[in-house]
């Protein structure tokens, strides 16, 4: 990573196609010898994911579920529902099982306890007491400081106890104002725990540039010079600590500072980050891999900086990767004063001098580390690979490579070609690439699994099996994610192997009183067109209710239920698909927005009604509408109002160009009822997508 090692990267990712190694001299395995094997096609908003030693796999929601599938009965079941703050993009971030789960049973989670932060008052229809200012004074800033908690909990068979809670870690954050809350929790091979945490700076008013703005009056949340750049502050880092017995952590050797400077935190071990919203680690060769997003600007401007650039590292010393003054050591930004709109000198990379009045830690950083991938939005000279598109870098798995697994019967595990490969996906663009390297330099990079149709990848992780486990995003906006969204395995068949069957079901009727006769139909297919068997669950109970292709059952008891088919070829192969069933009445909600009469433009004030349809009387107080601020396919949420009645203030973020980058208002509602004997609170939700008017 240093400079000599920067160039020879550039000259292998140049002579890319000419390079001879030993892994060259392989071709890479086709599409058509693996296979994307659903696991959930309706996994809500998910976040993360972590596959258990048995071949069981958590995922999250942002929400605060962890659900729990079961590739013995395909049956997915809730592990967990955790109470969390979810202004902006906070909620449960991430999940991870701890290296020797298998003695001490032990998961981490990331996420944001409710605390007392302030929320939206329903009283005060034209004011949102939920949203932090803009301007103001640290009395006025007070009340939205917040944290997000790392803590582990004990695995209970089929669920985690949240009674067993262990408080490790707490990152501070400044609530009520988007954006860069989220974290990623790796192990390296001594037992460290590495915790990935975004900047917490609100990027949308520093056209797509460095958000440095020094302004006394402004919230400290628009400054990045506070966080990243802050060598005393948590955030924008990728924190190092070793936890201990009963809770709390202690500092490993190697960190950025040691332990005894009062303007350094010992936790740190890389600084000067953005948004790296996903970390892995190779404990087979002891290497970080790191991706950090970009800022908006689509071009660079002589008079602020450059364009913006996603970044991929292989780390193995701790570092100073520069944001929010360097978008490389090789690209400075330029100092900008907000209250003059002046732009100064370029910031010395080498050198990099924190002088912000909200910076509490040292003045003088250490020196920028260069990455080994950058890339814009335009094609790179350095990295044609990656092509072009949207900018959202994620550091994937590297695949260790176990011949017994791999020779198995009816194995899936991957081939020996990609053994200590670290993947790299593209949350934008969706794809994977393989990066191959030597010496920590990326000298080759491929696709993989191309063809597969991938929708903002945004975990992957290899299970013990050795397949691909790959959680997509989908589109959506903050929501229940469809199309798109979904849990699936990637299996390795080779050109012979026994492929998977297909299936998905569907109901007549997913909702009503009990008792309610639905009709259940399956759309099955096997690749080798032979005989399936087939076993229906309607109440997840693990006992098989029929086995019939298109069966009907009657529930008579209220509750939700997720039905499931489970269809088995005569190779052993399984799949399966559920269709959710609630005996009884979600509640319906109907969204209305009102604006100008002469059509929506960002900036506007608009009026919505939400009215509620339930079997139990609707407490207005818990209608919540989102506001979210809407590119392509999916959003940045800003602002939440409680009521059935309100109004919000839209903006829109700096550096978009609503003519060109296809921004819309997105009103999301909700609703959640309190539940009723075996009915669990049912929520209804609906939507209303507004596109802004030239003006």
């Amino acid at each position: 990573m240093r400079t000599a090692r920067w160039l020879a990267a550039l000259a292998g990712a140049l002579a890319v196609c000419a390079i001879p190694s030993a892994a060259s001299a392989q071709s890479p395995p086709p599409d058509s010898q693996f296979q994307k094997v659903p696991i959930d096609q309706t996994p809500g908003e998910p976040i993360d994911l972590a596959v258990l030693p048995d071949g069981r796999v958590l995922h999250t929601e942002r929400s605060g579920e962890v659900w729990l599938h079961d590739p013995d009965t395909g049956l997915k079941t809730l592990a967990a529902k955790l109470d969390v703050y979810s202004h902006d993009e906070e909620g449960l971030q991430s999940i991870a099982i701890d290296p020797n789960f298998a003695q001490n049973g032990w998961i981490y989670l990331y996420y944001s306890p409710p605390l007392n932060t302030p929320v939206d008052d329903p009283s005060t229809p034209t004011v949102n007491e939920g949203d932090a200012p803009e301007t103001g004074t640290a009395a006025d800033f007070a009340p939205f400081k917040g944290y997000i908690q790392l803590s582990r909990f004990q695995w209970a068979g089929d669920a985690i106890d949240l009674d067993t809670e262990q408080k490790i870690l707490q990152v501070p954050v400044d609530r009520g104002i988007c954006c860069h809350v989220g974290g990623d929790i790796v192990f390296d091979g001594n037992g460290n725990l590495l915790l990935s945490t975004g900047d917490d700076t609100n990027p949308f008013q520093s056209d797509g540039f460095t958000p440095i703005d020094e302004r006394p009056n402004r919230n400290p949340a628009f400054d990045a010079q506070r966080t990243a750049a802050n060598t005393n502050a948590l955030r924008g880092k990728v924190l190092r600590i070793t936890p201990t017995e009963g809770g709390g952590y202690s500092i490993p050797e190697g960190n950025l500072f040691a332990d005894n400077d009062p303007l350094t935190r010992p936790e740190i071990y890389l600084m000067g980050l953005r948004n790296p919203f996903r970390i892995e680690f190779n404990r087979e060769t002891q290497e970080l891999y790191i991706a950090d997003y970009s800022p908006d600007a689509n071009a660079p401007n002589p008079l602020r900086g450059p364009a913006g650039q996603g970044k991929w590292s292989v780390v193995t010393e701790a570092a100073n990767f520069g944001w929010p003054y360097c978008a490389t050591a090789e690209l400075p930004y330029r100092d900008y004063d907000f209250a003059t709109g002046q732009s100064g000198p370029a910031f010395n990379c080498a050198h990099p001098v924190n002088q912000s009045p909200n910076n509490t830690g040292a003045t003088n950083l250490p020196p920028v580390t260069q990455p080994d991938v950058w890339y814009s939005y335009a094609a790179s000279a350095e990295f044609p690979q990656l092509e072009t598109g949207g900018i959202g870098p994620m550091a994937g798995p590297a695949y260790q490579y176990d011949a017994k697994v791999a020779k198995g019967k009816d194995s899936t595990a991957w081939p020996a070609y990609y053994d200590n490969v670290p993947l790299f996906y593209e949350w934008t663009r969706d794809y994977i690439k393989a990066f191959f390297t030597e010496g920590g330099d990326v000298t080759r990079i491929e696709n993989v699994v191309r063809s597969f149709q991938l929708v903002h990848p945004i975990d992957m992780e290899f299970g013990p099996n050795g397949s691909l486990y790959v959680l997509n995003y989908g589109n959506g906006f903050f929501g229940k994610n469809l199309p798109g969204a979904e849990l699936v395995r990637i299996d390795y068949l080779g050109p012979t192997g026994n492929r998977t069957p297909t299936v998905t079901v569907a109901a007549d009727d997913v909702e009503g009183s009990a008792p309610l006769t639905v009709q259940f139909t399956s759309t099955v297919s096997d690749p080798e067109g032979r005989r399936l068997k087939y076993a229906w669950d309607f109440d997840a109970d693990g006992d098989v209710d029929s086995r019939e292709p298109n069966p009907s059952h009657t529930f008579t008891e209220e509750g939700v239920y997720r039905a499931t088919l489970q269809v088995t070829d005569q190779g052993g192969r399984t799949v399966s698909d559920y269709v959710e069933i609630t005996v009884g009445q979600r509640p319906t909600v109907d969204l209305t927005v009102t604006t100008d009469a002469n059509g929506f433009q960002f900036g506007d004030t608009v009026q919505y009604t939400v009215t509620v349809t339930d079997d139990d009387p609707v407490d207005c107080n818990k209608v919540s509408v989102t506001y979210i601020l809407g590119h392509d396919t999916h959003g940045h949420p800003l602002s939440t109002a409680f009521g059935c009645s309100g109004s919000i203030t839209t903006s829109v973020a700096g550096g978009h160009d609503p003519a060109t980058d296809d921004l819309n208002a997105v009103f999301s509602a909700s609703y959640t009822d309190a539940g009723s004997g075996n009915l669990p609170p049912l929520t209804g939700t609906d939507q209303v997508v507004i596109e802004p008017v030239a003006p």
